[in-house]
């Protein structure tokens, strides 16, 4: 195990290299000390989360292409920055995802046939927000981090920060979306009204075939400075890194210190979603450079070399992620189709006259094709 230093480079924070080697603690520039002490078990943890989100992911994608679900975005290549800084959360805080959180949802202990339902046309994803402290997904690019930030206010404004048992807000996005407007006024807010939030950024370097030069001429998280909050760079890649840093973030917005930005660097393995053709925007080479990255590969190397865990864990996890994997694709094909009625279910809790007339013509409608050839 390396000794504690600063980031290398001065930007990145890395507490375990792609070759498994563990480093103990990194320094921050501000003093801050990043370090994930975990017992044997909760780093077993750990890689079972990696393998199984990544299992269930890589089966979404399948179904999608036997016709089962619409689209798909895949979470392949960013399992680390997920799960750990999913991982990382306390159960009072908050999460508001893009459409790519699979493994944040996870984590969250939401069942991960919910946003299949979504994808497939069922339903609108299905879980409770509030039961799980994790919003529902954003399809708009960026939208979700000005829910954040008006979330993250609310929180202020009902005195919920200042201790250790505070509440804090996470909002996730892509490096495209720092492009958006959304984005940049979810900023400004959060910055002058000290918004316990944490933007969470996964730069996967590809805003759909948009490389990062077309979205910044500095690295994303030196942007945060023009915003009067800090931000820094994680290893993306590194479960360990992903998880101290967002729970060191965390904890200090929920202690009334104010938002930050943590661009988690990392590599979009494969689509930008299904509908999308990589090959056409990128090398093969530049793949394979980031496989040796691969952030499952790193923690399996790091449990053999510690000797926490042996052949048959990782025979035992493999076993439950296919099982788990082939669970999901047995009631992703169970799902019933809606009745197009259902369309005007849960538009207003309280119900409203407008929707209830609404429904009542629509099925009128619908009835006047009965019997008929059409």
């Amino acid at each position: 195990m390396a000794k504690g230093g600063s980031p290398p480079d001065g930007e990145l924070v890395q507490l375990l290299t792609p070759e498994g080697e563990r480093i103990e603690s990194v320094t921050g520039s501000d003093g801050t000390v990043y370090r994930a002490d975990f017992t044997d078990e909760e780093y077993r943890g750990l890689y079972r989360d990696l393998v199984i989100v990544r299992k269930l992911d890589a089966e979404a994608t399948a179904l999608q292409r036997q016709g089962e679900l619409g689209i798909w975005a895949s979470l392949l290549g960013q399992e680390a920055a997920q799960v750990g800084s999913g991982r990382a959360l306390r159960p009072q805080d908050m999460a508001f995802p893009t459409y790519r959180e699979h493994g944040v949802l996870y984590c969250r202990g939401i069942d991960p046939i919910m946003p299949l339902g979504l994808f497939r046309g069922v339903d609108q994803g299905g879980w409770d927000p509030n039961e799980f402290k994790f919003n529902m997904y954003t399809i708009v690019i960026g939208a979700q981090t000005l829910h954040a930030t008006g979330y993250a206010m609310g929180v202020t404004m009902d005195g919920k920060t200042g201790t250790d048992e505070g509440e804090a807000v996470i909002a996730y996005f892509g490096d495209g979306a720092t492009s958006q407007g959304d984005v940049n006024e979810a900023f400004i807010w959060a910055g002058v009204f000290n918004a316990p939030l944490v933007f969470f950024c996964q730069n996967n370097q590809y805003a759909i075939s948009e490389p990062l030069e077309r979205q910044t001429r500095i690295p994303l998280y030196r942007r945060a400075g023009g915003f009067g909050f800090p931000g820094i760079r994680v290893d993306g890649n590194d479960v360990l890194a992903s998880y101290a840093v967002t729970r060191a973030a965390l904890d200090h917005a929920r202690l009334g210190q104010g938002p930050t930005l943590i661009e988690a660097y990392t590599y979009r393995m494969g689509a930008h979603t299904t509908n999308d053709d990589p090959t056409r925007y990128r090398i093969a080479s530049e793949v394979e450079a980031w496989q040796a990255k691969d952030p499952i590969k790193r923690v399996r190397a790091f449990l053999e070399k510690e000797q926490i865990a042996d052949a048959a864990f990782f025979a035992e996890v493999d076993e439950q992620a296919k099982r788990e994997s082939l669970h999901l694709r047995e009631r992703v094909l169970e799902m019933p189709d809606p009745s197009p009625l259902t369309l005007f279910d849960n538009v207003y809790p309280n119900g409203s006259p407008l929707v209830d007339a609404e429904r009542e013509r629509f099925g009128e409608y619908l009835a006047s094709f009965e019997g008929s050839a059409h």
